[in-house]
């Protein structure tokens, strides 16, 4: 369920549920939203009874690199570029954000929830999952491997940290983006598999109904309640 903050849940069953702030945002500079994540993360560090949150965003065009990251997955040098590339804290090799793709962050105390990181992957890549299916469309897992495929074609990536059991960073699901930007890079560090969308396969696709199927099937999986934050 998704209700405003200013809705009343009182009386409903639903208020078992632990509650998650959503909060729905428009197109965000990364170094903003970076800094944005880890202050949640530090909040809820030191007050684990805060409720969780989803971010929900679009990035403008922006290289990110895992910590443990290999910079022989650029095909360009990163000191040499006007393309704004970032080293940061989550796992996994390089990925390219743009308008277009829905980006999800998720600051998750797993001590809510499970204990484990794999589990916890899994749970994101079942989101993504649930959202396909909503188009008529097969998203697939590929052993020993994180995210998202649709025939063949990589068209969801994840990557996470975690601090004492709470989570930031997460998924970037690509929706209608240009993809371009990917041939630069060998994303994810995976050569022999190509980057898709879901536009290719539902053209016209409307990002902002995405997000919404987004929000539903994140609530669903993780049985929480989505409390929309309008600030």
């Amino acid at each position: 369920m998704i209700l405003s903050k200013s809705e009343d849940s009182v009386g409903n069953a639903s208020e078992q549920l632990r509650q998650l702030w959503l909060y729905n945002r428009g197109r965000m500079p990364y170094s903003a939203a970076w800094d944005w994540q880890r202050s949640l993360v530090s909040e809820r560090i030191n007050d684990p009874s805060m409720a969780d949150a989803l971010i929900l965003l679009e990035h403008p065009p922006v290289y990110t690199l895992g910590q443990g990251a290999s910079l022989e997955f650029l095909k360009f040098d990163p000191a040499a570029t006007d393309w704004e590339v970032f080293r940061v804290e989550r796992g996994g090799e390089v990925t390219y954000h743009c308008p277009g793709q829905l980006v999800g962050y998720p600051i998750l105390n797993l001590r809510y929830y499970r204990q484990d990181l794999h589990w916890y992957l899994r749970q994101l890549e079942e989101v993504l999952i649930r959202v396909l299916d909503v188009y008529g469309l097969k998203g697939d897992r590929v052993a020993g491997m994180t995210g998202v495929w649709l025939q063949g074609c990589k068209v969801a990536a994840i990557g996470i940290k975690v601090s004492k059991w709470i989570t930031m960073h997460g998924f970037a699901l690509n929706v209608c983006p240009d993809l371009s930007g990917f041939e630069r890079i060998i994303p994810c560090g995976i050569a022999d598999k190509s980057v898709g969308s879901l536009a290719q396969f539902v053209p016209g696709i409307d990002l902002h109904q995405v997000r919404q199927e987004v929000a539903k099937a994140f609530a669903k999986v993780f049985r929480v309640q989505l409390i929309v934050q309008n600030c």
